[in-house]
């Protein structure tokens, strides 16, 4: 995957639902495919080196909160 790949699929990771937020009530019967989609997306992002927890800070680092270890 080149760079500017990686980054785009950073961004859209960054706007997709956590997977703990995904549920029947909210998402309707298709809930399950959305957690397979966050999960290959999540994949793919490891598979290129990519910490899926961290993406947001990188693509959006104004409106993440600071640590304070």
């Amino acid at each position: 995957m080149n760079a500017d790949d990686l980054h785009a699929l950073k961004i859209a990771f960054s706007y997709m639902p956590k997977a703990i937020e995904v549920n029947k009530y909210e998402y309707g019967e298709g809930y399950k495919k959305i957690l397979e989609h966050i999960e290959f997306v999540r994949g793919c992002l490891l598979d290129n080196g990519v910490d899926p927890d961290e993406v947001a800070g990188e693509i959006n680092p104004d409106s993440t909160p600071k640590s304070c270890y």
